[in-house]
């Protein structure tokens, strides 16, 4: 699904930009962006059809973008159209590209994303990082981050900014992970540690899987509550294409909501939490498995193959992600739970216990429960896609030579 047009008051992160003449005129740059990159190829005439301002004001700004090479000319219009054809306007395919990373638990990716949302590079490698300190963890990952921004420049494109997604809270307005219990971090300033001369923005991966589903996913609504898992399980709330995040940063963090209070011990420092119950490693333990580097996998094969061990402990993880959702959907009424990550692999065993507590304990009408098409490249994804987006939220920024990063 492509998502609507924001605010034009308003860039993609939430930011508002100012209204003077400069301010106009670069949120119409902006406009003109997000319209060709949803709608393209288009001609002038059509953009400003679009966007409501006339063919001379968007050929003024159609002429800027090319020439700060963020839109090309593709030539005349297919055959078939009333009247002269106009050249055809797309999204450059060289140019900014926005790079993503993301430290998992038991694994490291990067990727790049280029401004039509084409994954232009990417790779993943295996890293037990539960425990590790955080130097040579991002280490090998600025690695990864230096390759696919190799080929990316090698495709005659430019690096605008890196946006790391991290499997815990990240402060509002920073680039510090304040805790990370299944990597064992706490109070660790990516900002200070990651070196890089490409602006750099750093948070939940929740969060950026959540804006990877707004952007990306199938007829998404602009309100859901997004939850994903793999070892720990995140979530988060979208309220009007926007990520609610908390007064501190924090909002979120279904994971540690205690389902059963005297339950086991979770390394947040509670007592049964949902992650004891619906986590990857919770589940294969109910189900007598080993952990291993494709936990999410092995479960859903041995759940398709019949093993009733393992059915059994996706319905008691199916029962407990309810009752916490129930709390969440009761509080907050979003129009659809979307399920992600590891979950969406894992919800044809999770949703029939999971829509049963949710049907039994929510106050008013239940919410749909739906599953994402991205699986677990959910927060890799949204976190490039940050960046890309941040470049057609100011494309001025980029033709002023000054780049362009997610925005907090």
């Amino acid at each position: 699904m492509t998502a609507p047009l924001h605010d034009e008051r308003r860039t993609s992160s939430g930011a508002r930009l100012p209204d003077t003449q400069q301010g106009m005129r670069r949120r119409n740059l902006s406009r003109v962006m997000h319209t060709v990159a949803a709608h393209g190829p288009l001609s002038r005439a059509a953009v400003a059809s679009h966007i409501g301002l006339t063919r001379a004001a968007v050929s003024t700004l159609v002429d800027e973008l090319i020439r700060s090479g963020l839109l090309d000319e593709l030539g005349p219009e297919r055959p078939g159209r009333v009247g002269r054809p106009g050249s055809a306007l797309a999204v450059s395919a060289r140019g900014p590209v926005g790079i993503g990373a993301e430290v998992g638990v038991d694994h490291l990716a990067a990727c790049a994303v280029d401004l039509r949302g084409e994954v232009r590079a990417r790779v993943t490698r295996p890293a037990p990082n539960r425990g590790r300190s955080p130097v040579p963890v991002l280490e090998e990952l600025m690695l990864l981050v230096e390759q696919v921004s190799a080929e990316a420049r090698a495709a005659g494109l430019t690096p605008a900014g890196l946006a790391v997604a991290v499997p815990g809270l990240v402060a509002r307005g920073t680039r510090t992970v304040v805790r990370a219990p299944n990597l064992g971090w706490h109070g660790i300033d990516l900002g200070r540690l990651v070196s890089t001369e490409m602006p750099l923005a750093v948070d939940n991966e929740a969060n950026f899987g959540a804006l990877a589903e707004l952007w990306l996913g199938e007829e998404t609504p602009d309100d859901f509550l997004h939850v994903s898992a793999e070892i720990g399980i995140g979530a988060a709330l979208v309220v009007d294409g926007q990520v609610l995040r908390g007064t501190h940063g924090f909002a979120g963090e279904l994971g540690h909501v205690p389902v059963r209070p005297n339950g086991p011990a979770c390394p947040c420092g509670g007592h049964g939490c949902l992650e004891q119950y619906a986590g990857e490693e919770a589940v294969l333990r109910v189900a007598g498995l080993d952990p291993g580097a494709e936990r999410s996998e092995l479960l859903a094969e041995r759940a398709a193959a019949g093993d009733a061990a393992v059915r059994r402990a996706l319905r008691g993880a199916g029962e407990a992600l309810g009752i916490a959702l129930t709390g969440a959907v009761n509080l907050l009424d979003p129009q659809a739970v979307v399920l992600g990550g590891a979950l969406s692999r894992l919800a044809p065993w999770l949703l029939p216990a999971l829509e049963h507590e949710l049907t039994d304990r929510t106050a008013g009408r239940a919410c749909g429960v739906t599953v994402s098409g991205l699986g677990p490249d959910g927060p890799l994804l949204g976190a490039a896609h940050s960046v890309a987006r941040a470049v057609l939220d100011d494309p001025v920024g980029v033709s002023a030579g000054a780049g362009a990063g997610p925005g907090r």
